[in-house]
Order: C-alpha cells, then structure tokens, then sequence
C-alpha cells in the first residue's frame, strides 16, 4: 500500500470518527429536549383546569365573572386541543432519534416546541383566573364581613360623639348612606354570581371607609378648634382691645375690630368647607385664621408691654431734651466766641449748629408725641422704638458735644505751648549762634549761615501768626515741627564744624613729624587755603588728615578718638 493510500485511509477513519462522534452528541442534546418537552406538556395537564372549569360551571357565574370564565374558558379549551398533537411530535421526536434519524428528529422536536410555547402563557393565565375566580367567592364573603363590622363601628363612633362632629353630621351621613347602598351591590352581585364585580365594589367600599375613618378625628379637631378654640381667643382679643382703647391706648390707622370681623367671616367659611369634608380647604383657611389670632395677640401684647417704658421715660427723655438744648447753645456760643481767635478748621461751628438743629428736632417729635399720649391716640410701641433711639442718639451728641468742647479748650493751652515754644526756639538759636563765634574761627561757613538764616525767618514768620487777630493752631502746629526738626539740624552743623576745627587743629599739630614728607606738606598748604580762606573746616579736616593717616596708619584714628573721649569726659 503506497503512502498516498495510507494518508487517505487515516483520513477516512479520522472522518468517520468525527461523525461518529457528533451523531452521538446531537442525539444527546435532542433527548435532553424530548424530556423537557415531555414535562412541560405534564405540568399542563397535570393542573387538570377541567376540574376547576367544572366547578367554576356549577357556581352559576353571572355579569363580568361569567365573560371572563367563558374567555379565559375558550384560551383553555383551544389550548387544550393541541395536546394530542404534541404528545403525538415528541413520541415521534424521540422514535426517530433512537433510531439515529436525527433530521427528522429535529423536525419533531421543533414543532414540538412552538406549539409547547404557542399554548403555555395561555394555559397558565387561565389557570391563574380559574383559581381566582373559584377563591373570589370565599373571599368577597370575608372581605364583606369584615367591612360591615368597620362600617358598624364608625356609625356607632359617629352616633356616640354626634356633637363633635355637627358641622360635618349631614356630609358623613350623607357617605355613610352611600356605603349602605354599596354593601347591597356587593351582597347582590354575590349572590348572582358576579364575584368580580362585587369585589370591585367591596374595594370601593374599603377606600371610602378608609378615608372616612382617616377624617373623623380631624374634623373633630377642626370643628373644636374653628367653633370653640378660634372663637374664644377671638372674644378675648376683642375684649382686650376694648379695654386697652378705655385705657387710651392708640393703635394707629390698625382696626383691630374690622380685622376680627374678618376672622370670624374665615372661620364661618372654613367651616363650610369642613362641612363638605373639603379637608385641605379647612386646613388653608385654620392657618389664616390661627395666623391673623396670633398678629392680635402680638399687637396687644406688645403695646401693652411697651407703655410701661413710655410712663417710666417720659419725664427722664424730657429733662434730658432740655439739658441737651441748653449744653447745645452753650458750645455753639462758646465756638463763636474761639472763632473770633482762633479759626475753626475742622468745621466744628457747623457740626454743634447741625447737633442743635437735630436735638431741636428731636425735642419736636417728643412734643407731639406726649400730645398724642395726653389725647389718648399714642401707639406706645412706635413712641417707645423712637424715644429709644432718641435717647441712644442723645447719648452720642452728648459725647460728641464733649467731644468739641475739649477739642478747641486746648486751642488756648495749644496758644501758649506755641508761644512757649517761639521763646525757646529763638533762644536754641542765639545759644548756637553764640557759641559758634566764640570758637576763635576764622570766619563761618556760608551754608550755615544760610540755615541760620532760614531758620530765623521761620521762628519770624510763625512769632507773626501766632499774633494775629484769628490764629490757625493747626498751621502753627504744623509750622512749630518743622522749626523744631530744622533747630535740632542747625545745633547739630554747629557742632559738627566745631568738631571740624578743633580736629583739624590737632591733625596739623600732629602733621609737624612729617615736614619731611612731601605729600604732607602740599596736604598742610591745600588745608590751611581751606581753613583759612573758605571756612571749609569739614575738607579742610579730610585733606590733611588723609595725609596724615596714609603717612602714619591709625594716626588720625587715634587723634578722632581721644579728641571725642575727652569732649564726653567735659560733659559727664
């Protein structure tokens, strides 16, 4: 046998094998079908919906029980009819597949299966109705028993406490009769057969008792509070408001008589609502009614609360007013009088005129309304939120009148502190002056006399202000700083040339050791020019003390600091 042979004849085998093989698994998989088709199709006979067919037949159904016994019936019956015919695809199904027919097998089985799904939902739905329909009499029965004793009940609820709930008696008759008429439907339609209808009906009746018996108790709270609670308070807020207006409380442009009235014309429609049971209208017009009650009763309180406030203040605000007018004119007299002296910079004349004109306004309101309190039209609590206020901004003139008043008494003080202080800076000056020319120094440096010169002017010039008729202490102040920070820069430049000197005189002494010393001496000839002819004791110092110290390291270190131990030994 050749090798081509021998490859084909592997493949021939390894072919059949395979084939062998799927055979086997669809035959398998196809029995595993067959089985569950075969058990679908019992649990559908085995509900055996005959049996309930013929009992639902014997209760004598009528109305909607009866169409839906008959529809669900005839889905049923025509379900029904293919069993055979099932039975008959799977028996062939699982013949052809024993013998490894396994096409036609598939066939069967697919038939099979269309129709099993085609009648299932149909056969469990009507198995479902019939169940519900066989139960609905039993349990309309007990559904009625039950609500009957419920409906009992409330009447004899309502019958007992008829009172409490007189504005709705007529409404809730009016409900109860119509579940008497509901029960009769329901018991009829039982009776007749037509369960379904009569459980719709018993429904109905559950939902009106359910909602009856969910009323009741707040429609005897709302007739309490709208017949009893509402009308009291109402009594008592007119009879309040009666006393009060006899006690000459004023209420303004407020009626409280017309707005009761109208309360009371809420309550009565309020109660025309909870008469048709209209609950949730009730509800909305209590709230207004409970609302405007509590507005009265926090307008009486608090006016009555607030005249203790007025009666207690009213003499207090009064003397206070008058205090404050008087210390009022007192500043702005005063003010006038500082401002022939002195100019008022700050606008305080004008401020103590607008605090006068404010407390005179103030002190008009109190009038009017004590006037309005002797003609019994006060409404306390406005009276009182305004004398509060009065007697807060009074508190805050008073302090800033005091506040003023302090402010230009130190325009005196300030006068001769500045006066003081002219003396002493003319003084500050001659000293420095004085004490720069007895130095023995050839001459002094122009740019300090061009400072002392500055400085004179402006002691002059502000020595001037200060002797006007009105004076500006605020310009003089300002002017007193500047001649004080200029003073204290010319003292220190008259001691700073002093120092110059003095140093420069000690360097050239010290300079002798180095006549021999070239840089030296043309330094001594450059520093005596300085010295000598341009009063520049400052460059005259450098120069030679740079010669100096380039001659002779540390030299004029040496000199600058035993000259300034020895000038702070004189002071100590």
């Amino acid at each position: 046998m050749s090798s081509t042979q021998s490859l084909l004849l592997i493949t021939l085998i390894i072919t059949i094998i395979v084939v062998v093989m799927a055979m086997l698994l669809i035959n398998r998989r196809q029995l595993r079908d067959i089985e569950e088709l075969d058990n679908e199709l019992g649990n559908m006979e085995d509900l055996h919906l005959e049996r309930a067919i013929g009992k639902l037949d014997q209760m004598e159904l009528a109305g909607e029980s009866l169409a839906t016994l008959n529809t669900w019936k005839k889905s049923y019956q025509k379900a029904a009819e293919l069993f055979p015919e099932i039975q008959r695809l799977i028996e062939d199904g699982a013949d052809e597949n024993a013998r490894y027919r396994l096409v036609k097998s598939h066939q069967s089985i697919k038939q099979a299966r269309e129709l099993v799904d085609s009648v299932s939902e149909d056969v469990k739905n009507s198995s479902d109705v019939f169940t519900q329909l066989l139960e609905s009499n039993r349990e309309n029965k007990a559904q009625y028993d039950e609500l009957m004793q419920s409906y009992r009940e409330i009447r004899k609820e309502i019958l007992a406490d008829s009172f409490d709930y007189s504005v709705a008696l007529e409404e809730i008759e009016n409900r109860l009769s119509a579940m008497e008429e509901d029960f009769a439907q329901a018991k009829n339609l039982s009776a007749q057969g037509d369960h379904v209808e009569a459980k719709r009906v018993l429904s109905k009746i559950r939902a009106d008792l359910t909602a009856l018996k969910t009323k009741l108790p707040e429609v005897k709270e709302d007739q309490h509070d709208l017949q009893t609670v509402f009308a009291d308070q109402l009594d008592e807020i007119a009879a309040g408001y009666k006393e009060m207006r006899d006690a000459k409380y004023g209420f303004g442009s407020l009626d409280v008589m017309l707005e009761i009235r109208k309360s009371n014309d809420q309550i009565d429609r309020s109660l025309a609502a909870l008469a048709q049971l209209d609950l949730e209208e009730t509800s909305k017009g209590m709230k207004k009614v409970e609302k405007e009650i509590k507005t009265l009763y926090g307008i009486l309180e608090k006016e009555y609360k607030a005249r203790p406030f007025v009666e207690k203040n009213q003499d207090k605000l009064q003397r206070l007013l008058t205090h404050q007018q008087t210390v009022s004119q007192q500043l702005i007299k005063k003010l006038r009088h500082i401002d022939e002296s002195y100019e008022l910079t700050h606008g305080e004349l004008d401020e103590s005129r607008e605090l006068e004109r404010e407390v005179h306004k103030m002190d008009s309101d109190y009038i009017r309304a004590s006037q309005r309190i002797a003609d019994g039209r006060a409404v306390y609590s406005e009276v009182q939120d305004d004398w509060i206020k009065i007697l807060g901004r009074l508190q805050e003139i008073g302090k800033r009148q005091q506040e003023l008043s302090e402010a230009v008494d130190g325009l005196y003080e300030a006068e001769e502190v500045a006066q003081r202080s002219i003396k002493e800076f003319k003084q500050q000056v001659s000293l420095v002056y004085r004490h720069l020319s007895r130095q023995n120094l050839p001459g002094i440096p122009e740019g300090f006399l061009q400072m002392y010169t500055l400085v004179i002017n402006e002691i002059s010039k502000t020595s001037g202000e200060l002797n006007q008729v009105r004076i500006n202490m605020e310009k003089i102040s300002e002017e007193l700083v500047q001649i004080s920070d200029d003073v204290d820069r010319l003292q220190r430049e008259a001691e700073d040339i002093i120092s110059s000197a003095n140093l420069f005189e000690l360097t050239m002494q010290y300079s002798n050791k180095f006549l021999d010393n070239e840089t030296v001496v043309r330094a001594r000839r450059n520093a005596m020019k300085l010295y000598d002819r341009d009063y520049n004791y400052k460059d005259a110092l450098d120069t030679i003390a740079t010669a100096v110290e380039r001659a002779e390291p540390g030299s004029y270190q040496r000199i600058e600091n035993a000259y300034y131990q020895e000038q702070k030994e004189l002071i100590d």
